[in-house]
């Protein structure tokens, strides 16, 4: 069996200390060899096993991370009952061609007495960061604290949270960070649903009505590229959701870098809504005017 048949086939080691994760993709990458980092809270599904098949595909070695961030949820939030199965997601991740994972407590991401956090501005500043005031300064300071103990050379990203995203990039950029960000296509349940960690909470009634978030993103796709001006857009949007009990939360169309207006680059659409107790995204990018995207 060849390096690379060993890698695939090869059960990924558990750590869970961020010196020792550290010290071993230092070694690695001493070595010569490239390494990808995908950064997730568990839960795993066919979302994630792609961005890790990138990884992989991009990569010598991958490093997946299995961490629910208590700082990015809010009081209210659904952080004790986020699922959590640990050796679901080993077995999920065996002969996919990752070397590590690790999986730390939250007493070594946020030792005691941690008094500092990171604050995004800039594409934080709407729509999540306005429903989830706290929510990016946690992912931020997480992400970075991650990046901190896995020194990898790429780090991959699905776009179904696409502000997310947008605030690691620019985090990334801003504090001059050594690692480029991947961002993935999302990926989809048959019927068009992004898929998400979060879509186990729905009964079978609000799963049916779920479909609708992706149902008005691609209605966005198609009027925006008919020509329909910006408003008219985030109406059918918003009324293609309500239309099926959704309860809108936002359904925007704004520029996909900073997600201010939209400018002569690229758009998104982004809608977020609830069912029953339960918050969903979606989004679409779409191609500047007049151009390929």
């Amino acid at each position: 069996m060849g390096e690379a048949a060993e890698a695939a086939a090869a059960q990924p080691r558990l750590l869970g200390l961020p010196g020792e994760i550290r010290a071993e993709v230092v070694a690695t990458q001493a070595l010569g060899r490239r390494v990808g980092f995908v950064p997730t809270m568990g839960a795993l599904h066919a979302g994630h096993l792609a961005l890790v098949e990138r990884a992989a595909a991009d990569c010598d070695d991958v490093v997946v991370s299995v961490f629910v961030n208590p700082t990015q949820f809010g009081p209210h939030e659904d952080f004790a009952r986020y699922p959590r199965n640990l050796a679901a997601d080993l077995s999920l991740l065996a002969g996919r061609g990752v070397r590590w994972v690790f999986a730390p407590a939250v007493e070594s991401m946020y030792p005691p007495g941690h008094a500092t956090r990171i604050e995004v501005g800039g594409p934080a500043i709407g729509f999540e960061g306005v429903i989830r005031p706290a929510h990016f300064s946690g992912v931020a300071t997480v992400v970075c604290r991650l990046f901190q103990c896995v020194p990898a050379d790429a780090a991959y990203f699905g776009a179904k949270d696409w502000q997310q995203t947008r605030v690691v990039a620019r985090m990334v950029a801003d504090l001059g960070l050594p690692l480029t960000v991947v961002v993935c296509p999302t990926v989809r349940e048959p019927d068009g649903l992004a898929m998400s960690s979060r879509n186990a909470y729905l009964s079978a009634g609000d799963r049916e009505r779920a479909v609708s978030l992706s149902r008005a993103v691609a209605e966005a796709e198609a009027l925006w590229s008919s020509g329909s001006e910006v408003a008219a857009i985030e109406m059918a949007m918003r009324a293609c959701m309500v239309d099926r009990g959704v309860e809108v939360e936002y359904a925007a169309v704004v520029d996909a870098e900073s997600l201010g207006p939209v400018s002569a680059g690229a758009a998104v659409a982004l809608v977020a809504g609830r069912l029953g107790s339960t918050r969903l995204l979606d989004n679409a990018l779409l191609p500047a005017r007049g151009g390929s995207g």
